[in-house]
């Protein structure tokens, strides 16, 4: 059973500890348990009220008035709305709560209504990222189950494969990219959405996977000589030695930039070569391929 601190709330609902326990005091929704040192305790249905009333209270509701709304009428409410900014937020936080409850069902079916609607790209951008972000503060404070975690990985990287698999380019051109993840870093989502985009923009993708060996990414970049090597860190082990491992690629195949993406690029706190490129987001990776 779950059980989340008022600051997991706050990460996933973007209400601010503060105002949350205001409404505590003022409204009937939550009910914390509390420590023996009076620290907040949340349940999962809590959690998941949370996300509603605060979807709910951005887009035009009064606190006031969802309080005295029951499940259904909160429901309701949700489906009624037309923002389509609301309607993706409301996916995701229904993501978040199959994952919560290990509706893998329901988790599919949320993502293949999008894919049919949408395409597996917006799909991936617009849905998986935004609830990965999200999901990923509670993995990080180990709030969620390893096995809550795989399971909804698992379905997202089938859904990622499917689309690889069927993505037929327009043209194809001379640019090969190798894509890999160093060794002890096993996120692999990352790298196979960057699969799906190059592969679609007609570019030749190198694909390693996860757990690579620097000797084996530089023995490939040599035989191959890829355009450029891609990356995409979300976390690895404290005992990786990341920064000698990093480096050692453009010491050994200093003619191939090498592209990072992921936690890394966010908070670049190591020192890496100058032939190394951060880029903070999916987009800026996508912009910079496009590049003639």
């Amino acid at each position: 059973m779950n059980s989340f601190s008022i600051k997991d709330l706050e990460s996933l609902s973007g209400i601010k500890a503060h105002t949350i326990r205001i409404w505590e005091q003022r409204y009937s929704f939550l009910k914390p348990q509390r420590t023996t040192t009076n620290i907040r305790s949340y349940t999962c249905d809590e959690l998941k009220t949370i996300l509603n009333i605060a979807l709910l209270n951005k887009y035009g509701f009064k606190i006031s008035h969802i309080d005295k709304m029951n499940g259904d009428e909160i429901a309701d409410k949700l489906v009624s709305l037309t923002d389509s900014q609301a309607r993706q937020e409301k996916l995701i936080n229904d993501l978040i709560g199959s994952t919560i409850d290990m509706c893998v069902d329901n988790f599919e079916l949320i993502l293949d209504d999008f894919i049919k609607t949408k395409g597996i790209e917006k799909t991936i951008s617009q849905l998986i990222f935004p609830f990965l972000e999200r999901i990923g503060l509670l993995w990080q404070t180990n709030n969620i189950n390893p096995a809550q975690e795989h399971l909804v990985t698992n379905v997202i990287r089938q859904k990622l494969i499917v689309g690889i698999d069927h993505t037929v380019p327009l043209i194809n051109v001379n640019r090969s990219v190798l894509l890999f993840l160093p060794e002890g870093e096993y996120h692999e989502l990352g790298l196979l959405y960057m699969f799906y985009v190059l592969k679609g923009r007609g570019i030749e993708v190198l694909y390693l996977g996860a757990n690579v060996p620097v000797r084996d990414v530089i023995y490939v970049a040599n035989m191959k000589k890829p355009n450029e090597l891609y990356t995409h860190i979300t976390c690895v082990p404290g005992n990786m030695k990341l920064e000698k491992y990093l480096n050692q690629l453009p010491e050994q195949v200093p003619h191939i930039p090498v592209i990072i993406t992921g936690q890394l690029a966010q908070s670049p706190t190591r020192t890496l070569s100058p032939h190394i490129q951060l880029k903070k987001t999916m987009q800026e990776v996508i912009s910079h391929f496009a590049q003639s």
